[in-house]
């Protein structure tokens, strides 16, 4: 069925005029369908282009085909020109920020459980009463639908105030997760996940009517590549909190995402260690199975914050499988997220503090 889609939906664009030809079909630059959905990619408009006149003609003659429920367009990014003498280049646009604080959760590796700190640390700040959002950056890993319990939701939705986020625990929530099957693979090259992430960070209507989020935090992909540097170089966030476990082979990646932060001169608000020890949930004491303190130690040395440990505990695993957030519950897990949120927020508070204004009398 997918095929069949691929093929009309290739037979449309050549009756485009702006796609038309061959001028025009060098101007595709990749074709998806999975599970209903389109996604075209277009090399970046021109000058004389009404790019968005070129997006609605493009959605309304794709959604046209038999079988298809969603499409989305994605422009590149345009290279940067080399820098002329002649003409100095326009300054950027300000991006407005979709909330007061954006809050990066990174680990530079897989395997640590960021998506789960990420995702609780969100619900802990919706627990203590601020609008918040989480923005799953994962494009390969999506974990938001799981964690919070919509892996049958019907998927995103687009109008004219921009994509439109679930919500669930009182947290707004935009994911890749939303747009594939359960079961189906994201193959995109760098230009499409770039491009798809560049959308979830600045055409998502995160106010709803409602007004800013107070709170945004974006669940990393994991590594150092071109997907973390559209979100550091995307929109003005707050700072990163790192995850890591005990282990030093977890920590020597750890090293790696405060780095990537520290040269896009993003502020590391603190550390959090996940699975610190774990917790009986017999007799209520603590086994140090992976080790404990090395993300503290390593916080100390690097001069940042710590903000906190999270044991490894059975009702976390359950209630993560289960679609719930555990810092919405009773119990030692829950004071543990709520502790490293406050921690974070305070954190970015003062990340967002000016600095003081020194003047000489005299």
């Amino acid at each position: 069925m997918s095929e069949e889609i691929k093929a009309a939906a290739q037979a449309a664009l050549g009756r485009l005029e702006a796609l038309s030809g061959k001028a025009g079909a060098d101007r595709v630059r990749g074709l998806d369908v999975r599970a209903g959905t389109i996604t075209l990619v277009l090399a970046p408009p021109g000058a004389e282009d009404d790019a968005a006149a070129l997006r609605s003609a493009v959605e309304n003659t794709l959604g046209a085909i038999e079988g298809v429920a969603r499409v989305r367009v994605i422009f590149e990014a345009e290279r940067s020109a080399a820098p002329s003498r002649a003409k100095a280049p326009k300054p950027a646009a300000p991006v407005q920020p979709p909330a007061r604080v954006i809050i990066a959760v990174g680990s530079g590796k897989g395997g640590v459980g960021k998506s789960t700190i990420a995702a609780n640390l969100a619900g802990a700040c919706a627990r203590l009463g601020l609008k918040t959002g989480l923005a799953d950056a994962d494009i390969y890993g999506p974990s938001a639908p799981r964690l919070f319990g919509l892996t049958d939701a019907p998927g995103l939705r687009k109008t004219d105030a921009g994509i439109q986020p679930l919500t669930a625990h009182g947290v707004k929530l935009v994911s890749m997760g939303f747009l594939v099957g359960e079961r189906d693979p994201v193959i995109w090259r760098g230009p499409m996940v770039t491009g798809a992430i560049r959308q979830f960070l600045t055409e998502v209507d995160w106010a709803g009517g409602e007004g800013p989020l107070d709170v945004l935090i974006i669940d990393m992909p994991p590594g150092t590549g071109d997907a973390q540097l559209a979100i550091a170089q995307g929109i003005p966030i707050t700072g990163a909190v790192i995850v890591s476990t005990p282990q030093t082979i977890a920590l020597d990646d750890a090293k790696k995402a405060m780095a990537l932060f520290e040269r896009t001169a993003i502020p590391v608000l603190g550390m959090v260690e996940n699975m610190s020890f774990f917790l009986c949930p017999h007799c209520g004491e603590g086994t140090e199975i992976f080790g404990r303190g090395g993300a503290r130690a390593e916080a100390e040395l690097m001069g940042i914050p710590f903000l906190g440990e999270i044991p490894l505990h059975p009702s976390l695993r359950e209630a993560s499988d289960a679609g719930r957030l555990v810092a919405l519950e009773d119990g030692p897990l829950a004071g543990a997220f709520e502790r490293a949120a406050r921690a974070m927020l305070e954190t970015a508070e003062t990340a967002n503090r000016p600095a003081p204004e020194i003047v000489f009398e005299g």
